[in-house]
């Protein structure tokens, strides 16, 4: 009774789609503040000459896809973390913080893209995160705690899932996951080799720079599915991603997006007896600026501005492409806001300078010497304080991450509440082209609670989430890590 209950609670509670794409496309910029995006576009602004002073901001392609509000609470917290707001921009359905794909009692929940693959289409998982964090692991795993990341990825490849479930393209972090202990780098504790199985099941494998321009925008004749994962932990921040030697650098999440939008548009198009990835349905693509999230966590304002900047990027490409592909939509929302972003009086202009993350120098400083001559001659300019006070230098040696991180928002007047989440509503973004688009405003104009996100996905594909859940409990729990 109270799964039906639940179910039909979720399907009530749905904003109805009046539209019918053949492809979807979802982005989540992690944590994104809307101050976040105020603080890019002035930036932008302020390069082609403008100051603080004489203000001239500039409109960015971004701007023209604002529909509503989505509000974020989880089911047991007014402030969500994001494996309840994956769950329910996932699945429908609001959940504990720290459960994945299940209710707040561990009874499992279907998703968008198991709903979505579960009836023909092509689905993939782009991030800058780890592959198994909570986000993309919300869209294709269950489990009661987000922490159970060795379980997760068994599942997102379909070795521990019930109902085989795949993902056909995969990119991100995370290598160290699909690797057996006995790899010196390997996070697992088991001897379970998941690049080795994903190889057997038909993924072709990416570790590095070199194999993903093979796959890079489907020019290559390697076919889905593929995994392609490139550092053993989350992907680079984008400031520190852009220092990287090319031949060793990072994919970045627009060179990602562009690759899988390439080859799975190649899926669809594909014709002849050879095309085994041939599909007429479409595809769902969940798409994630992760890092934001990670750098507002730390409150550092130079490599929150560039991951950011990414994701404009990213929405950017996305934007033209549906021009050129009108049977394609998309939505794109922050699943909650991070560390309280605020800008009572600031000057954007003070974050030029920075060329590394308090990450990346962090690492640099715990390998060094750890003097303030050093800090003094690499560390503080890399970050741009090269003109750093005594006071700010003994703050910094005192504590570096958060003296480097106070240093540069004090500067460039940026404020941050919190180290953790916060619970103001998130900005939703949407855009489709001519009369879909047209019809998509109309259909999610206003707010929304987060859980009414997939059900529109849901309604716009004519796929059944809750068909798939109901496929998943007669599995039974004991699968659910």
């Amino acid at each position: 009774m109270r799964t039906e209950f639940f179910l039909l609670w979720a399907s009530a509670q749905a904003a109805v789609a009046a539209i019918r794409p053949k492809n979807f496309i979802m982005v989540i910029p992690d944590g994104m503040a809307p101050a976040s995006q105020t603080l890019v576009r002035t930036y932008l602004s302020m390069l082609n000459g403008g100051s603080p002073e004489a203000p001239a901001i500039n409109a960015m392609p971004i701007d023209e896809t604002p529909l509503g509000n989505t509000r974020t609470h989880s089911s047991n917290n007014l402030i969500t973390d994001s494996a309840a707001a994956g769950t329910a921009l996932a699945c429908g359905f609001k959940t504990n913080n720290g459960a994945l794909g299940v209710t707040p009692d561990g009874q499992a929940l279907g998703s968008i893209l198991e709903a979505a693959k579960q009836d023909g289409y092509l689905t993939a998982l782009v991030v800058t995160s780890i592959i198994n964090h909570a986000t993309p692991a919300a869209y294709s795993s269950h489990s009661v705690s987000r922490n159970a990341l060795p379980q997760i990825a068994e599942q997102q490849i379909g070795y521990s899932h019930p109902l085989n479930q795949s993902v056909d393209i995969l990119l991100g972090g995370g290598r160290c996951y699909f690797k057996p202990q006995s790899d010196s780098t390997s996070c697992r504790e088991d001897d379970i080799d998941l690049f080795a199985y994903a190889k057997d099941k038909g993924y072709s494998i990416a570790q590095n720079r070199s194999s993903f321009d093979a796959l890079s925008s489907g020019r290559s004749r390697i076919t889905l599915p593929y995994l392609g994962l490139f550092n053993d932990n989350d992907l680079s921040y984008e400031i520190d991603r852009q220092q990287q030697p090319q031949a060793e650098r990072e994919p970045s999440l627009s060179e990602m997006t562009e690759t899988a939008l390439q080859s799975l548009d190649r899926a669809r198009q594909c014709r002849g007896r050879h095309c085994r990835n041939r599909n007429d349905k479409g595809y769902f693509l969940m798409i994630e600026a992760s890092r934001i999230d990670h750098s507002s966590h730390a409150h550092d304002a130079a490599a929150h501005l560039h991951d950011t900047l990414e994701y404009n990027n990213v929405m950017e490409k996305l934007i033209n492409w549906i021009d050129a592909h009108p049977d394609t939509a998309m939505l794109s929302v922050a699943d909650h806001e991070t560390g309280g972003l605020t800008l009572p009086g600031y000057d954007p202009r003070l974050l030029q300078t920075p060329t590394h993350s308090i990450e990346y120098l962090s690492s640099q400083w715990d390998e060094s010497d750890k003097s303030e001559s050093y800090l003094r001659s690499d560390i503080l300019p890399a970050y741009g304080l090269s003109d750093a006070s005594d006071a700010e230098v003994q703050a910094i040696l005192g504590d570096f991450s958060a003296g480097l991180a106070d240093a540069l928002s004090e500067r460039a007047g940026i404020s941050w509440s919190t180290g953790g989440h916060s619970g103001v509503d998130t900005t939703l973004y949407g855009y489709a082209a001519g009369r879909t688009g047209e019809q998509l405003k109309a259909d999610m104009a206003g707010g929304f609670d987060n859980t009414e996100i997939p059900r529109y996905i849901e309604q716009a594909l004519g796929v059944n989430i809750d068909r798939v859940t109901r496929e998943l409990r007669a599995k039974g729990t004991g699968w659910i890590p």
